[in-house]
């Protein structure tokens, strides 16, 4: 089944037809309705490749991430999808597993597939990386690293002010022993969180033993291994900040395993809010992180900076969100 065979049901041309595809304000509503009953009829898909070799667009969007298996990441991923959908273009996704190599490997894919514009959501992109798409004049989107220049925006967490309000409810709650499991050290946000913490203890005039603050790797068994260095020593802590939702949800299987309690023991704060946290037991005092409205900017930020003729590209812009304090069940007055 081919265009003409669609056209010639619908009584129009194959331009009338091409134009209907492609979402052309051109065509009246009542033709380009037949247009979608014949092409229903017929079973006909058109050819996106086809369409992008005429257009000069692929309609395809890449989105890289992290970590799939960290819930922050597909929640992400969805409401990306949402947005692109609703505009009728498709979108690549591409894992990196936290891992530099493979980020190249991610990027090779996208250029393969010669995407309208990426959101690399991860911290493992490097300048040369970002070069390479910019040499070919596909617009970026990157999280919480990069200035404006031509063809690349921004999309920034304001991960301080999340720390100061974490830590201010902790120090509300008469909190002095505070430890801290830190993501990853070699991530952009990772360092912002730790550096924050350490400064904010600093301004309560707190003091932690060095055991006491860790680094994890945002997954559920580094928070874990990560507690049961903390709980190791003679000194306790009464509450832990964690730099995301997984780390805490580890770190609360090993205050149990201790025979601890959560909060009446140790209070608990995590980072993120992905939606187990709602559910876990107790559920998780933590800090929101807004994903849809972070997927939202990324990608009429891409949207909005397509280059007509792919030799030039507007200024990008940034876009900075701020974490929410949701306090639950996790976080309680430190006992006397």
């Amino acid at each position: 089944m081919n265009i003409t065979a669609v056209a010639m049901k619908a009584r129009v041309s194959t331009a009338t037809v091409s134009r209907t595809i492609n979402g052309s304000a051109t065509v009246k509503p009542k033709t380009a309705e037949r247009v979608r009953r014949a092409i229903e009829a017929l079973s006909f898909y058109p050819d996106v490749n086809a369409r992008a070799l005429g257009s000069g667009r692929s309609s395809l969007y890449g989105l890289i991430i992290s970590d799939i298996t960290n819930p922050f990441f597909p929640e992400l991923v969805r409401a990306f999808e949402e947005v692109a959908v609703e505009h009728k273009q498709e979108v690549l996704i591409a894992n990196t597993n936290y891992d530099k190599a493979r980020m190249e490997t991610c990027v090779i894919r996208m250029l393969q597939r010669k995407v309208d514009g990426v959101a690399i959501m991860t911290s493992e992109m490097d300048d040369r990386l970002i070069k390479v798409f910019s040499c070919r004049h596909i617009p970026l989107v990157l999280l919480d690293t990069g200035s404006p220049v031509p063809g690349v925006s921004s999309v920034r967490f304001d991960y301080r002010s999340g720390v100061v309000a974490a830590m201010d409810h902790l120090v509300s709650l008469k909190h002095s022993k505070i430890a801290f499991i830190s993501g990853p050290l070699t991530l952009a946000s990772a360092q912002v969180r730790f550096s924050s913490f350490t400064e904010t203890m600093a301004q309560h005039d707190l003091t932690s033993p060095k055991r006491m603050i860790t680094e994890g790797n945002h997954r559920v068994d580094g928070g874990h291994r990560a507690m049961k260095r903390i709980l190791s020593g003679k000194v306790l802590p009464t509450a832990v900040m964690c730099s995301n939702d997984l780390t805490a949800i580890g770190a609360m299987s090993a205050i149990f395993e201790r025979g601890l309690r959560v909060p009446e023991d140790i209070s608990v704060v995590g980072y993120d809010d992905i939606q187990l946290a709602a559910h876990t037991h107790p559920s998780l005092t933590t800090l929101r992180l807004p994903r849809t409205e972070l997927a939202n900017r990324a990608f009429h930020s891409l949207f909005g900076k397509r280059s007509a003729d792919r030799k030039t590209l507007p200024m990008g812009e940034t876009h900075v969100f701020h974490p929410e304090l949701i306090v639950r069940k996790s976080t309680g007055r430190r006992k006397a």
